[in-house]
């Protein structure tokens, strides 16, 4: 099968995109399909190919995300039609449409190709954070293009709702696959916890953004909890004021591969604090490293954290509550230790491979109803 994947971000962006969209090619390339990718030029990204990539990689111009610059937007031209038609694809698949993904699903309707759109950012929660409004102009471009899809891909049971409130059709759920190999409870290093515990009894970690709607500055109440030593993992426009508001927290940068993974297991007890995910990788890479979460009741994060045995969800937005859901689960290693092997139990088995077989799938029913309508 020749697949065109369209994205809005690819590596070496980090992001929740740009991650589903490699190991979708990856998936592709090693179930014996043709994948061609197409994304934004900008930041690192080389001209033509990415060296993480296993297929081909078209880059089209961008620029800046105003007020978040590490975040790109695609000027779409010549060049997307042009590698459309060229790589003469089966199936288009758009991951995260919105400004190149509208102009691929535009191209694939005149080129008569089947088109499944996979829903993985609220980019009207995005409009209203950074650009000051527009979250209504920003649905009603999200419906325009999912509806024009022959199938759209939400990744939670909240996204799939709030898809099919705006009035998006054909909305189906496919979550996100985990690397269980490289995150895994083995991985906890006893001298790493020690060096980022600095003396204190219990480690409680965030990973992610550092950007406005993260609600980072909610682990003020946590990080001051005797006995308790935060560190937050990721980058992003708001990591110099968060610096400033958090003085008790360690923050640690951007890290990635297996680093990252022996960060996530020497934690005690992982925090999200993100009240708008439509699905949270960083909540189920946490589990599959075998440590309770605590993370909002809301969005993704309600299908993937069991309340009471696998972590804890709290109300959003209410740092007390995420204090509170943390010096619980500080009462007892033995307590954190059933909550992480819960945890590490409820996903372990949802691999990239898993969740990617699922996704063809999907390519499979759409072509089978493109074939059945031509009958």
């Amino acid at each position: 099968m020749r697949v065109a994947l369209v994205t809005e971000s690819f590596p070496p962006d980090v992001n929740g995109v740009a991650h589903c969209a490699l190991e979708t090619a990856r998936h592709l390339v090693r179930r014996g399909h043709d994948p061609l990718v197409i994304a934004p030029l900008g930041g690192a990204a080389p001209a033509s190919g990415t060296q993480e990539s296993p297929c081909p990689v078209v880059r089209v111009p961008s620029m800046p995300l105003p007020g978040y610059p590490q975040v790109r937007i695609a000027l779409p031209g010549r060049r997307l039609s042009a590698a459309l038609a060229g790589h003469r694809p089966d199936l288009v698949h758009l991951a995260s449409p919105f400004v190149l993904g509208a102009r691929a699903m535009a191209a694939a309707t005149r080129l008569r190709v089947p088109a499944i759109a996979v829903y993985q950012t609220d980019l009207g929660r995005y409009a209203r954070t950074y650009l000051g409004g527009g979250g209504a102009a920003a649905w009603r471009r999200i419906k325009a293009v999912h509806a024009a899809a022959d199938r759209t891909l939400a990744p939670s049971g909240a996204a799939l709702r709030d898809l099919t409130e705006h009035g998006v059709p054909r909305v189906h759920l496919w979550p996100r696959g985990v690397d269980s190999e490289r995150f895994h409870p083995g991985r906890r290093d006893t001298v790493l916890r020690s060096s980022l515990a600095a003396g204190r009894e219990l480690l409680v970690g965030y990973v992610g953004r550092l950007a406005p709607e993260k609600d980072v500055r909610l682990l003020a109440e946590t990080s001051r909890l005797p006995g308790v030593r935060t560190v937050v993992v990721g980058d992003g426009p708001s990591a110099a004021g968060l610096r400033t508001a958090l003085p008790e927290v360690r923050f640690m940068g951007r890290r990635t591969g297996d680093e990252l993974a022996r960060i996530y297991a020497s934690l005690d007890v992982f925090v999200h604090t993100g009240p708008y995910e439509t699905f949270c990788q960083t909540v189920q890479e946490a589990m599959a490293s075998g440590v309770p979460v605590v993370a909002p009741r809301a969005g993704g994060p309600i299908d993937l954290v069991d309340h009471g045995r696998t972590g804890l969800l709290v109300t959003p937005g209410d740092g007390a509550a995420f204090r509170d859901a943390v010096r619980f689960l500080g009462g007892g290693a033995e307590l954190r230790a059933r909550y992480g092997a819960a945890a590490r139990g409820a996903v372990a088995e949802r691999t990239w491979a898993a969740v990617g077989d699922l996704l063809l799938a999907h390519y499979e029913a759409v072509l089978g109803d493109r074939m059945a309508v031509a009958a």
